[in-house]
């Protein structure tokens, strides 16, 4: 998989790199410029286009972004481009493999201005013949970005030219992807030895436009390192977990999945898990759900199974509901899903502590099963079997909310706590838990009790609509009845469900676009997976 590094990382990577390996930092710098040089030839010089652009504007800060930016700056105007260079501290600041380069630029011929000239050269006209390279401030921004250079990237944005931004969006947090005050709105992004978190991310995803990586020349071992915990899961990942079908095999050999769901008014959440689950792949389905709206599911099921349960008469399942499960689960089920459709009550939080404390099978829980448990976390590190939860970020923020750390803040403060930094909010509920966790949003971030997360990088807004969480859940149900391990079962079946969406989207359109729809495209997609 490739590794996806916060700015200590990659830090580190860059200075083991010099002092170990014995690769100076100048060559680094030259290698990371010329890289930059090569991508903007690619895509706005090539012989076969006319060119639109007379002027690159290179804009460097005292670092070494800037330090980058003055190395494609030189090789640029050494190429007859018309370049202009503005820096946004004064020279006598500049130190280190930055300042050999910035006397390199000038040496060449490149003239350096300082920042105030572009801000008034450039205050109030669009320049559409322009291609601006931002260089400002790179990886290592902790703090609001200030002046001059909020001026320089709010006149940016404000003009009309491409913005190719090197390593990264210049006001992007590389850790988080926040926008740390403001931030430049780049048409490409170009990045050397490993994207960075902020790259995926939101907002900083949408700011950083299409993202290119750079091999300028890190050891393998260090651009492979464990060390980096963090991964972007892509099509060859996939398919090298995807569980194989033998010519001798059977239904019995791809698992029987308990779907423990619906309620009166919520049939429609259960049978979407159950036929997505069959469709991904399990041999068989049961739904386990209230005995008074058997009549309503029998109607609507082809190939489930159903189990009807004891019912509290008001069209959910009762707590006398366990012992049969269990029974179930002994004789028949490899895999438990808990959730869709469930309703929630004292009664319904009692059932699934039980089941919790007592299953000998990975369990999935979703939905109205996540809110049964959210005071109760507590009891997942005592499970016998791995648990997988695959929360939105409310369903998240309910499940933080009773922590120590997060008990006095309200649900709105904590769901906004999880959204700026969903790397590191899934990663200490996973450590403090020894649970697996999906937290579903933009992107899609799953987690394991072994410190590892994982990016996804399929789906689209289209999904954002009721039912994707069952279908979700049918599919990494699936997937575990098959024998992937937990943490593989939710890294495909994440990948799966956003790849399904994505073709949905495509077909239908993002803004029409139902659960449903995805369930159609299932078999489209699964296909596609054996062509990757």
């Amino acid at each position: 998989m490739l590794k996806v590094a916060t700015a200590k990382e990659m830090q580190h990577i860059d200075r083991v790199t010099i002092e170990k390996f014995g690769l100076a930092g100048a060559v680094l710098m030259e290698r990371a410029g010329q890289g930059v040089v090569n991508i903007i030839n690619e895509i706005y010089f090539s012989p076969e286009i006319e060119p639109a652009y007379r002027t690159v504007i290179v804009l460097c800060g005292g670092g070494n972004n800037g330090g980058d930016g003055f190395v494609i700056a030189r090789e640029l105007h050494n190429q007859g481009k018309a370049v202009e260079v503005y820096l946004s501290v004064k020279p006598a600041i500049l130190a280190g493999d930055a300042k050999i380069n910035y006397d390199a630029a000038k040496k060449f011929g490149v003239v350096i201005h300082t920042a105030d000239k572009f801000i008034s050269k450039y205050s109030s006209r669009a320049r559409r013949h322009c291609l601006v390279v931002d260089a400002l401030l790179g990886t290592g921004l902790s703090r609001e970005v200030r002046e001059p250079i909020t001026g320089i990237i709010n006149r940016v944005n404000r003009m009309t030219c491409p913005v190719v931004s090197v390593d990264i969006p210049s006001g992007i947090s590389s850790d988080t992807g926040q926008v740390m005050g403001c931030a430049i709105k780049a048409g490409h992004t170009v990045t050397f030895g490993l994207p960075k978190r902020g790259h995926f991310l939101y907002p900083g995803a949408e700011f950083a436009g299409r993202l290119h990586v750079n091999d300028i020349g890190f050891p393998g071992q260090l651009i492979e390192s464990e060390k980096v915990r963090v991964n972007l899961v892509q099509k060859i990942d996939v398919k090298s977990m995807f569980p194989t079908r033998p010519k001798n095999s059977h239904k019995g050999t791809y698992g029987h999945v308990l779907i423990i769901a619906g309620s009166k008014g919520k049939t429609g959440a259960a049978l979407m898990a159950a036929k997505s689950c069959l469709r991904a792949g399990a041999g068989l389905v049961t739904v386990g759900i209230p005995e008074t709206l058997v009549n309503v599911f029998q109607a609507r099921v082809t190939e489930e199974m159903i189990l009807p349960l004891p019912d509290k008469g008001n069209g959910t399942i009762s707590l006398q509901a366990v012992n049969l499960i269990n029974k179930f689960i002994k004789k028949r089920a490899n895999v438990l899903a808990i959730g869709p459709g469930l309703s929630n009550d004292e009664e319904i939080s009692q059932l699934i502590c039980t089941l919790l404390a007592e299953s000998k099978v990975p369990i999935v829980i979703d939905a109205d099963g996540i809110n049964a448990i959210a005071n109760k976390t507590g009891l997942l590190n005592k499970c016998r079997a791995p648990v997988i939860l695959t929360p939105h970020p409310g369903e998240m923020a309910r499940l933080l909310k009773y922590s120590q750390k997060h008990k006095a803040k309200g649900e709105t403060w904590i769901r906004n706590s999880i959204e700026k930094d969903r790397i590191e909010t899934a990663s200490h509920f996973v450590k403090k838990t020894k649970s697996y966790l999906a937290l579903k949003g933009a992107p899609t971030v799953t987690a394991g009790p072994d410190g590892c997360v994982f990016i996804n990088s399929t789906g689209n807004p289209g999904m954002a609509t009721a039912g994707t969480g069952d279908v979700l859940t049918g599919i990494i149900s699936a997937l575990l009845a098959q024998k992937l391990s937990p943490m593989n079962a939710l890294i495909t079946g994440v990948y799966m469900h956003g790849l399904i969406g994505d073709i949905a989207a495509e077909n239908n359109g993002q803004r029409s676009m139902v659960a449903s729809d995805m369930m159609k495209e299932m078999q489209k997609a699964f296909r596609l997976v054996n062509s990757f």
